[in-house]
């Protein structure tokens, strides 16, 4: 594979929106901006990307943020590009540098929430702590002020220690109310006396933080983030005036739109959008849909940042197979089954507690404006009814047109089973038949519930395959027939040819080439089997359930050659730590059990150690051919096949990245493109760049018929313009290699009449051509036919 994809002469014409002189995305590649990787630096890596041949940067959050911030999601007003980053004449320094070698510029941007952690350094929410709901910025919050809110009619902040935990409060001299390393303003007249009397004068409580009790909508369980209504035209306004001033001077070439499931009305949040931005800009939303669900078609955007697509190569690299055999390891080793059954039965329940436990005051405020639509309702069984209801919808919201048949049928099902709440099943239904409070506050409270009862609940509980387990994935079916992924990609090419491809994000729980190695034990569940058995009986994990799950992402990370060192055991200590924390069976964020962490530090450190490491290494080595080969079939199928794949920073080489903050790490871009991965995506590139009819609005989707004993084996696919007979562009690669042996020279594809040129090795192939022989100088096959 060493001479894989070597750098060749293109002659591409420069690819051109079909609106203007925007460049048509070709491929993003994501930046995470930092205060110690800014504009400037930036710009020093813009000659790796323009030789990688990626059509847009991909910039995280750029707008000024809470001190020490290094993702930019806890931005704060006043909105403006952030000076730490090099503000507004640096972001001008990078459009132009950026123009100049041919990079468009897409900016992340954050509407749902702003950062709270330090209440002082927001103005808007300072003002509302300070005057209450007199304050001019009252209505930029989805502030709670009403009297049966559970704090007498203040806005309640949960930060104390304990009820009635005042004794630490001071005031200093400026009358700032303190807390610990807590600030917030007071009303004006309510000193005097002592902090506890200045305290019970103002429009906000203090709460324990765990009270259940909080004044406002957040993101998610992040008290530091607070809710926005950008439904207020002057909430809308306010934070978007400076995207309208950097449109203006045509800084940017479009917007990636974080968490819109969480807004009050994300179609026509984003219509607005769309017509600030134009339609010669791009606009994607980081939409999380579930396995069943297909993207709203009414929404003016491109399409998804790609979690669906992810799905969908992940589960075709998945060999069925091992599955079974996987569910049985499961259950032997952690004594709890992971089946289908058992992940339905467990997400509804989880939901259930999420909802009980974490948002019991958006729950609350929820049944308050269902009765307030009918005051003579049954409020206890409207409780019921709504956590049935959140249970059972299987999406982050259901208020998108082409869901409301799921939401009637979910409401049916229940009624059907709780006769009892048949009566506030169908207010609910009535309630939300038309927009309104009652509609938007379920499907707020619907998406932040599904979030974090199966990403960051569920998903760290069971581990028969974590590589399935991931945003946007599907445990319970993990694997899918080549059938479906082709019939898929069709209908995505037809209907979304620009939406994002994800491979690697931010946002992911493993690196793409982490999961790919993971996914390999489908593959080898009886080695896999083996290896268990053995590390249990000689270095048993101090939990079962964590340590087969931390187990698998150890192999995932695991260095070929075996030589695992210090910062890699560091980093796989943190990780374990984070893991156990978020599953919250033997300790949490809020109730850490050291000894049992400790406990795990100590497992860790002997996985990594002879004479275990011996036996893991082993099952790596061996696996590794087949791995080597699926990352670059996996990254090939990301950016040849429909839409427009997304290069997550580093992830042109092998990576090794987990969960956040572990992908967050800095990258060294000096590292050289000489590298298998990062020679097939500037192949992969510059022969979509050169035949963009064929990846864009025009293009289509071919599966390609293979036959032979490994048909099974072999993806093949066509790119090509509709109305032409014969595709542009064909991509051959294969899946569950491990076990793809001689049949691949008995099986065959028959190509279009003509020359076909590997973008690679430039190899010839004409006729019916075997898989051995196109796969030869590599794990994929990119064929253009020649004169062409």
């Amino acid at each position: 594979m060493a001479g894989m994809y070597p750098g060749a002469h293109t002659g591409d014409d420069a690819p051109v929106a079909a609106g203007g002189n925007r460049p048509e995305p070709i491929a993003t590649y994501r930046i995470q901006l930092t205060p110690e990787f800014g504009f400037v630096e930036v710009i020093g890596i813009l000659g790796h990307l323009a030789d990688l041949g990626v059509s847009h940067l991909y910039l995280s959050p750029i707008g000024a943020a809470m001190p020490g911030s290094t993702h930019g999601y806890d931005w704060v007003p006043p909105p403006q590009v952030s000076p730490v980053l090099g503000g507004r004449e640096g972001l001008a320094a990078l459009r132009a540098a950026a123009r100049a070698v041919g990079l468009g510029i897409l900016i992340d941007i954050v509407p749902n929430h702003t950062g709270v952690a330090e209440v002082l350094r927001n103005p808007w929410f300072a003002d509302l702590l300070r005057h209450g709901p007199g304050s001019q910025y009252a209505g930029y919050f989805d502030a709670d002020f009403s009297s049966d809110n559970g704090s007498d009619g203040k806005l309640a902040l949960p930060v104390l220690a304990a009820d009635g935990d005042l004794a630490s409060l001071t005031v200093d001299r400026h009358g700032v109310l303190r807390y610990y390393d807590h600030e917030f303003p007071t009303a004006p007249g309510s000193l005097g006396g002592t902090a506890t009397d200045v305290h019970a004068r103002q429009h906000y409580r203090l709460v324990p933080w765990n009270s259940g009790i909080i004044g406002y909508r957040r993101f998610f369980t992040v008290n530091e983030l607070a809710g926005l209504r950008q439904e207020n035209d002057a909430v809308y306004d306010a934070t978007h005036a400076w995207i309208r001033e950097l449109l203006d001077a045509d800084l940017i070439d479009g917007v990636r739109v974080d968490h819109p499931d969480g807004l009050w009305d994300p179609t026509s949040y984003l219509e607005r959008l769309r017509g600030d931005i134009g339609t010669d800009r791009l606009l994607y939303i980081e939409k999380i849909l579930a396995a069943d669900e297909a993207l709203e078609p009414t929404l003016p955007v491109e399409g998804t940042t790609g979690y669906d697509q992810l799905r969908l190569i992940e589960a075709v690299f998945t060999a069925p197979s091992g599955i079974v055999e996987l569910s049985e390891i499961h259950e032997h080793t952690t004594g709890m089954p992971a089946d289908a059954h058992w992940l339905h039965d467990t997400e509804r329940q989880r939901k259930l507690t999420t909802l009980a436990q974490m948002f019991p005051a958006e729950h609350r405020r929820l049944v308050r404006t269902l009765t307030h639509a009918d005051p003579t309702a049954d409020s206890a069984a409207l409780t019921d009814a709504v956590s049935e209801m959140i249970a059972d919808l299987g999406v982050y919201r259901a208020d998108y047109p082409s869901l409301r048949s799921r939401l009637l049928g979910v409401a049916e099902e229940i009624a059907r089973r709780r006769p009892d709440l048949a009566d506030a099943v169908t207010l609910i239904v009535r309630a939300t038949a038309n927009p309104g409070a009652p509609t938007s506050r379920l499907a707020q409270t619907c998406g932040a519930v599904t979030a974090k009862s199966v990403e960051d609940s569920l998903f760290y509980r069971t581990a028969r395959l974590v590589s399935a387990q991931e945003v946007g994935g599907d445990p319970a079916n993990p694997a899918l027939s080549l059938s479906y992924f082709h019939e898929r990609n069709v209908v995505r090419a037809q209907d979304w040819p620009r939406a994002m491809t994800a491979s690697s994000t931010h946002d992911t729980k493993r690196g793409e080439d982490v999961r790919a190695r993971i996914a390999l034990l489908a593959q080898v569940p009886e080695r896999w089997s083996l290896l268990v058995r053995h590390i249990w009986d000689t270095a048993p994990p101090p939990d079962h359930l964590t340590g087969y799950f931390l187990l698998q992402n150890v192999i995932g990370v695991w260095p070929l050659g075996g030589r695992v060192d210090g910062g890699l055991r560091d980093r796989l200590r943190a990780y374990a730590r984070k893991a156990a924390r978020e599953a919250g069976v033997r300790t949490t964020w809020t109730e850490v059990d050291e000894t049992f962490e400790d406990a795990l530090d100590a497992w860790i450190g002997a996985l990594t150690t002879e004479p275990v490491a011996g036996r893991i290494d082993d099952l790596v080595t061996r696996i590794g051919p087949a791995w080597e080969q699926e990352v670059l079939a996996r990254k090939a199928i990301a950016l040849l096949g429909p839409g427009v794949g997304d290069i997550y920073q580093g992830t042109e080489w092998y990576e090794d990245s987990l969960v956040d903050p572990d992908n967050r790490r800095p990258v060294d871009f000096r590292r050289s493109l000489d590298h298998p991965k990062a020679r097939l995506v500037a192949a992969a590139l510059r022969v979509r760049r050169a035949h963009r009819l064929a990846f864009g609005p025009d293009g289509d989707y071919r599966p390609l018929q293979v036959d032979g004993p490994a048909a099974d084996h072999a993806i093949a696919f066509g790119r090509g313009v509709r109305g032409e007979s014969d595709p542009r562009v064909i991509v051959v690669t294969a899946r569950f290699t491990h076990s793809l042996d001689d049949r691949a020279a008995t099986t065959t594809l028959a190509l279009p009449s003509g020359t076909w040129i590997d973008a690679g090795s430039r190899s010839e192939h004409a006729g019916s051509v075997d898989l051995a022989a196109l796969r030869a100088p590599g794990p994929v096959a990119i064929l253009t036919r020649s004169g062409i």
